[in-house]
Order: structure tokens, then sequence, then C-alpha cells
């Protein structure tokens, strides 16, 4: 400033911290939060702009301002003071999963799998980039200034950006022209697999080397330093990399690999923030570079910094040490009556004997010696609760004892089941996805239990699930064991259906022929009076239809008598009786 340097008010100073201390947050509905991490508290919610999960959220220089992409192919620019939407635009045909702003604020670089750079005032595309054949995953510009000083800077011309892609071992480098001729990675840097963590420093001088650090998914970092200047056909192999390890040493002589999870470089660049070990609690150690050796192995005690007790923690359950002499007794299972026997300090113990005449002492009786709750230990039916049902399930687990198990998973009762596996430690998930694996393989009658079982895991433990990165493997046999018994249910019911009709078809023939035989002539005739006049007076309605039949008839029976009649006559010479008469005597 070229006056004298006025004092911050308070409130001022205070509306920049607020501003700083705010993380965005995309989630996978659509919406973004805004958590305060100095109150520890959700300060607001970004609704209304996305319809489909958020891939990237970029702060803008003007702390106001926010950008995010998403699944839906648009990109929002947002006013986190008003909580509303600024501007929204179409970004790719396809998802766009990341964005990245130019070191002015002006420009902003967007990518699904092709790369565009928009101008953000205009918010029309200022250069297309030829992009990976997969989803970019990072995005982030490498240089602050252009390296051909000669020309004058427009903000964005002359400078250079990183991308990354999943299931891509090359991390390309793009050069942004003033022209639109050149669509193509410049150079590009090569590991071992697939990006997961990228770091670097921002050149800003011109003969200042960009520093990159690049965490692969299997758990190798690679440094990378080179001096962008051009175009470079061959792909550049990392400097230094970098690989933790355990020393090897209690009873297991081969050392075991430690994943690294994250790096980032401190302010000074010369050192390296790791973040290695257990992704639920990971550790964080810094380590200062010394990249003249190719490959770097660090030797780190993980079970030493990480002394996670979580059986002690969770549960207090100790795995019995189950010998050929030794019997287990599980407490909690009807037919179970161990006596329980009250040590006395200071005196010998007695012994259990009665005396004749005597009753025995109940149970109730002697927990109350033992000053026992009895409403706690009294049960309806005799059945264990819940409690006692999670802490039998986790020691049939640990110690792979198939009647305690067969005893807990056999249950009916869907609350019992619910309530189980939710008061079960989280370290017991796993093993019990792999038991309730190994028992659906058997009888369809087991299996149906199981799936209630199964159902309750992923719904009450997929939050803890989903944190695990070797989940897809831990469930591969439970995966292919679903989609074979799928496979064949279409089949199946269409066999059912055809079974179901023959059967029922076979079924009502049977029916038919066991039927007797009725025999319908009737054993009792009673006629009435009324009936017989009602059929007098049917008689003599089908006697005037039939007479006028007959009348037709006796007509034309007539007509031929007596042209026989006169035939006869001819012969015999008499015609001296009348026809009638002929015909009454015939």
């Amino acid at each position: 400033q070229d006056g004298p340097q006025r004092k911050k008010r308070k409130s001022e100073v205070g509306e920049v911290d607020k501003q700083l201390d705010i993380l965005a947050i995309g989630t996978a509905v659509g919406s973004i939060l805004l958590y305060s991490t100095v109150k520890g508290e959700l300060q607001s919610k970004l609704d209304g702009g996305h319809d489909s999960r958020v891939n990237c959220v970029r702060w803008h220089q003007d702390s106001c301002c926010l950008y995010s992409c998403s699944d839906d192919k648009h990109i929002v620019e947002w006013c986190t003071q008003t909580c509303k939407v600024k501007c929204k635009w179409k970004g790719d045909n396809s998802s766009v999963t990341c964005l990245c702003i130019s070191p002015d604020g002006k420009m902003l670089l967007s990518a699904g799998r092709t790369i565009k750079l928009w101008d953000l005032e205009t918010k029309e595309v200022y250069r297309h980039f030829t992009g990976h054949a997969t989803s970019v995953s990072s995005l982030m510009f490498t240089t602050m200034k252009p390296t051909n000083e000669s020309k004058p800077f427009d903000g964005i011309t002359g400078l250079y950006f990183l991308s990354g892609a999943i299931h891509d071992r090359l991390l390309s480098v793009w050069y942004i022209r003033s022209d639109r001729k050149e669509k193509n990675a410049v150079m590009s840097f090569t590991v071992t697999d697939e990006p997961t963590f990228v770091d670097l420093t921002v050149s800003e001088v011109k003969e200042e080397p960009v520093k990159l650090a690049v965490v692969c998914r299997d758990g190798q970092l690679h440094l990378f330093e080179h001096i962008l200047n051009g175009y470079c056909k061959k792909p550049l192999t990392s400097n230094c990399t970098i690989q933790i390890a355990t020393p090897g040493n209690d009873g297991d002589s081969t050392p075991k690999p430690v994943p690294i999870l994250a790096a980032a470089f401190c302010t000074d660049r010369q050192s390296l923030l790791l973040v290695y070990g257990n992704a639920l609690q990971p550790i964080i150690e810094k380590v200062s570079l010394n990249t003249s050796e190719s490959h770097i192995c660090l030797v780190r005690d993980i079970q030493k910094v990480l002394s996670l007790k979580t059986d002690a923690a969770v549960t207090k359950v100790k795995t019995p040490v189950v010998n050929s002499d030794a019997k287990v007794l599980v407490p909690g299972i009807p037919g179970h009556s161990t006596a329980v026997k009250t040590p006395a300090l200071g005196k010998e113990k007695k012994k259990n004997k009665r005396k004749p005449g005597e009753t025995e002492e109940s149970i109730e009786e002697r927990l109350g010696a033992l000053d026992i709750d009895v409403s706690k230990v009294k049960t309806p039916g005799g059945l264990p609760q819940t409690d006692s049902f999670a802490v039998l399930l986790v020691q049939g687990l640990e110690s792979n004892d198939a009647e305690i198990l067969n005893k807990v998973l056999n249950t009916r009762k869907e609350n019992i089941v619910k309530n189980t596996v939710a008061r079960m430690p989280i370290h017991a998930v796993i093993p019990l996805l792999h038991e309730l694996t190994k028992r659906l393989q058997g009888n369809p009658y087991s299996a149906s239990l199981m799936v209630r079982w199964l159902k309750s895991v992923f719904t009450l433990h997929a939050s803890y699930l989903s944190t695990l990165p070797d989940l897809i493997p831990q469930l591969g046999m439970l995966y292919q064991l679903m989609e074979s018994r799928v496979k064949t249910l279409q089949k199946l019911s269409r066999l059912h259906g055809r079974l179901f009709i023959l059967v029922t078809q076979v079924a009502a023939s049977q029916t038919v022929q066991d039927v007797p035989e009725v025999n319908q002539t009737a054993k009792l005739v009673y006629e009435d009076d009324s009936s017989e006049e009602e059929g007098s007076d049917d008689e003599m309605i089908a006697d005037k239809d039939s007479d006028e039949n007959w009348d037709e008839d006796e007509e034309k029976e007539e007509q031929s008598d007596e042209q026989d009649m006169t035939v006869e006559k001819e012969i015999n010479g008499d015609s001296d009786l009348e026809p009638e008469n002929e015909s009454e005597e015939e």
C-alpha cells in the first residue's frame, strides 16, 4: 500500500480467522458441508447445486468463493457467505472428477477424462487437452511464472500443470500455449503403480526444479526432481524410491512392508512428512531427504509405536487355552449348573457334603451368598441375554469352538441377532464374516439362518467395513458364493413353477378317480294329487299337439288305403261297400 498501513479492527481479524478455519467436505448425496475446525462443529450446509456425488471441492483465492464438481457433469460456483449457488454450468459430457484453480485465480482446470481450461469470467473453454484414458484423480499447477520471460505474461500462458488418473502409471505434464495447436502432454513421470497421493513444490523461478512426491497404491513413495523446460519424449523415472519395513525381530525373521499412505513437502522443501501404517490410526513422521541414494528403506517397528489394545479396551474376554485334558464350561447355556464355591478367607475350604434329610441349597441362595443381583442373572426361559450372546460369540470366534458358535448362530430371533451384532466389538466383525461365509456353503437350512446375521452385520457395521482397504479380497469368497446362487435362482424358480403345475394336475386327476359313482335311480317317489292334475293338463296339451300331427298322418294313410281298396275291388269285383265301412272293418 502507498499510504500508511491502518490497523485492522478486531471484527475484521475475526472474519479472516473464521474464513481460514473452514473445511469444505463434499458428500455422496450432492451437498457440501462447511465444518469449522476451531469450533469443532458444522457451520453451514450448501444444498441445491448437485444431484449426484461430489468428486472435488476447491477454494478460490477469494476465500468466500468455492468451486465443486460432481458426477452430474456440472461445475458449481458457490458463495459461502450466502450459502447459495452463484453460477452453474456443464463441465463435460461425462462426470467431472477433478478441479484446480490457476495461481492468479482467473482460470479453472476441470477434468473428467479430457482436461479443459475455463475462463472464470465468461465460463467459456479457453483450452482443450487430450487427458487420460481413465478418470483424472489429481490436477495441480507446477509453475507460477512462464519459463520464457521475453513475452508479457497474461497470467496463464506458459505455465505447466500436472495430472494423474486412476489405473494409470504415468503422470502427465501439460504446457499452456498461446495457440490451440498442441493438445498433448509435453512430458510424463512413470511410477510403479497407480498414484494415490501427489504433492509437489511449485517452481517460482525459471531455473528452479520442481520436486514431486508420488505415493502409489503398492505403498511406495517416488521422488522426482526436474526442471520443466520444454518437450521430453521419454518418460522420466524417479530419482529416489522410499519404502518402510518392520525390523523382523520378534520370532519372525522376515521383515514385512509397511504401506506409506501419504507424503507432503515441508516449508523448507528439504524434508518430508510421511504418513504410514494403518489408515485408522496412522503414524506421521518428519524425514529429511537424501536424494543421493536411489532407494531408501526405512526400518520402523510399528508394533511398539502402535499399541492398539482393542481387546482390552472393548472387552475383557480372554481366549481360553483348550487342551485335551481340559473341559470348557460355557456360561449362560441351559443345563449348565456348575456348583459355585464361596472360598472363606483364612479358613479351610468346606467340602460340599449333605447330611441325610437336608435339602440342597438353590442357585438363588448361592448367588445371594456371593452378593450377586439375582434379578440381573435371571432371564425369561433360562436363555442368555444379548450381552452374554455377544461375549459368547467373541469367545467362540477367538477359540474357534464349534459348539459355542452353533449355540449362538442358530438363534432365530431377529432382535437377538441385531442386538448381538450391535454390541460385539469391531475387531470381531471380519472373523464373524469369515465364519458366516464358511457356514453359507453348508446345507440350505443353516444358510438361511446365516443370511440374517449377514444382513445385520452389513447394516450395522457398514461404516467400519468401508474403511478397510482390503475389503474386496476379504469378501471375495462371499461375493462369488452369492453370485453363483443368484445365477441359478431364475432357473430354479422356472423349474419350481413347472413342477408345481405337474404336481397339482396329478393330485387333481387322482381326486377325480377316487370319487365313487353316485347311483342316480330314485329309491322312493311320492306323487301328490295336485301333481296328477297338473300332469293331466300337461297330457291334454301334449295330446292336442300330437292329434294335429296324427290327423295329417291319418289323411295320408286313408288316401293310400283308398287307392289299395279300389285296386282290390277291380280285381275282386266288389264295389258295394262304402269306403268308410271298409276302413272301419280293416
